[in-house]
């Protein structure tokens, strides 16, 4: 039986209320329509719609970096977002684990830590993957996607 709970199509009946995880990021980005997946440059998963990449996992680069040892970030996750204001609401709420570089300056995206998902739950996750989507998805398709969400 269907909670009702269940956002773009994964994890039926999964608990909106737990923490992410990195496998709900694919799970959820593979449940949303016309999505291809493609290797990145180190075989890193890139998420594609349309052609156009809405999620990826990041190589180690030198602008994101452990503040004690320089170590660069293994674990980085690029999510597409629809504007500059919804960029500037996730990195500067505290509450939440994204976050930008300089690398990243005018470029509507955020960045996560694979190691910091489980302080968002499944439900935040799933509606940041959908926003992904939507921000770089053709506007037919995402009118078409959003047409056929029930009304919350």
């Amino acid at each position: 039986m269907d909670d009702g709970d269940d956002v773009g199509g994964a994890g039926r009946g999964a608990q909106p209320d737990r923490p992410a995880t990195v496998e709900d990021v694919h799970e959820l980005a593979r449940a949303m329509p016309h999505v291809t997946v493609v290797g990145g440059t180190a075989g890193n998963p890139v998420y594609q719609v349309g052609g156009k990449s809405f999620i990826f996992f990041r190589n180690p680069r030198p602008d994101a970096v452990d503040p004690d040892t320089g170590e660069r970030y293994r674990d980085v996750i690029v999510f597409w977002i629809g504007s500059e204001a919804d960029k500037q609401a996730l990195i500067q709420d505290p509450t939440t684990p994204f976050f930008t570089t300089p690398h990243f300056d005018g470029h509507l995206s955020v960045l996560v830590r694979a190691s910091r998902l489980g302080e968002l739950t499944h439900q935040e996750l799933a509606e940041q993957v959908q926003d992904a989507w939507l921000a770089r998805a053709s506007p037919r398709r995402a009118a078409a996607w959003l047409d056929a969400q029930p009304p919350r």
